[in-house]
């Protein structure tokens, strides 16, 4: 499925790597070792791109609501962004080694403040690897950007909003489904999930090795809520529910909208 307005191929990105117009983005990152996906940025990486951290780049510091992985602030996410050369021109591009579950929380940032020209790589790192591209242990030198955040509220929602919508939405919860019924819970202090939700698990997106599964199967993912009024998803702390709404944009349904705070904002208040 490359080469849509959100993802594109290694290939494209190999023929634009000197494309003063697009800016490329490493996001990988590995909940159980945060440190490891900069150590592997600063290893082996994507000519020209630069490393945005999960947790110091794209979450606010945690407290004692909002989820483990709070939405950064506007403002300072813009600054960061404008330091790697993103202005409104420019094409982002942004890759990871998981199945998207970390270029897909920088896709929907982007989105969410203003920027739609934004895609993930299809098949992440390890797709361009296979692919037989140059990586570097290079880093690019700071660029000069202006991003101004124009924050779309309407693409996200808090954990009152979630309470008071559930005659008129679908509340789609996107972690695995041991996670989703409780079987299973390695992260958060409690298990289960937000009574009423649906379980949509984040890895169907993609194959075993990364890449996406066929349009005509997206759209086959989301047939029972295409009907429904707006689409609300969650996961853990609203980073790999972002995969499902790459899901949903791809299948045509551009109705769905965050829990930014996820299942670890939701038992807060319990």
């Amino acid at each position: 499925m490359p080469n849509t307005q959100f993802v594109i191929s290694p290939a494209w990105l190999f023929e634009h790597l000197e494309d003063p117009q697009v800016v490329i983005v490493d996001c990988r990152f590995s909940l159980a070792d945060p440190q490891l996906g900069q150590q592997q940025y600063q290893t082996s990486h994507i000519k020209g791109s630069y490393y945005l951290d999960l947790n110091q780049d794209l979450s606010s510091p945690v407290g004692k609501h909002g989820g483990r992985h709070p939405l950064p602030n506007p403002n300072d996410i813009a600054k960061k962004f404008a330091a790697i050369g993103v202005n409104s021109q420019k094409m982002v591009v942004a890759y990871d080694d998981s199945r998207f579950a970390f270029a897909a929380r920088l896709w929907w940032l982007l989105r969410y403040l203003g920027h739609e020209q934004v895609a993930v790589m299809d098949g992440g790192f390890t797709g361009w690897q296979k692919a037989g591209y140059p990586v570097t242990d290079v880093i690019p030198p700071p660029r000069i950007g202006k991003f101004v955040a124009q924050v779309q509220t309407e693409k996200v929602v808090d954990i009152t909003a979630v309470k008071s919508r559930k005659q008129s939405h679908e509340l789609v919860d996107s972690r695995e489904s041991d996670r989703y019924r409780g079987e299973r819970e390695s992260i958060d202090k409690i298990a289960g999930h937000i009574p009423g939700a649906v379980n949509y698990p984040w890895q169907e997106v993609t194959d075993s090795s990364g890449y996406l599964i066929p349009q005509p199967e997206q759209r086959r993912r989301w047939e029972k809520l295409e009907t429904a009024e707006e689409i609300l998803v969650y996961c853990g702390s609203g980073v790999t529910a972002c995969v499902n709404l790459l899901s949903l944009e791809l299948a045509g349904i551009s109705k769905g909208k965050l829990y930014a705070g996820s299942w670890s904002d939701w038992i807060s208040y319990l």
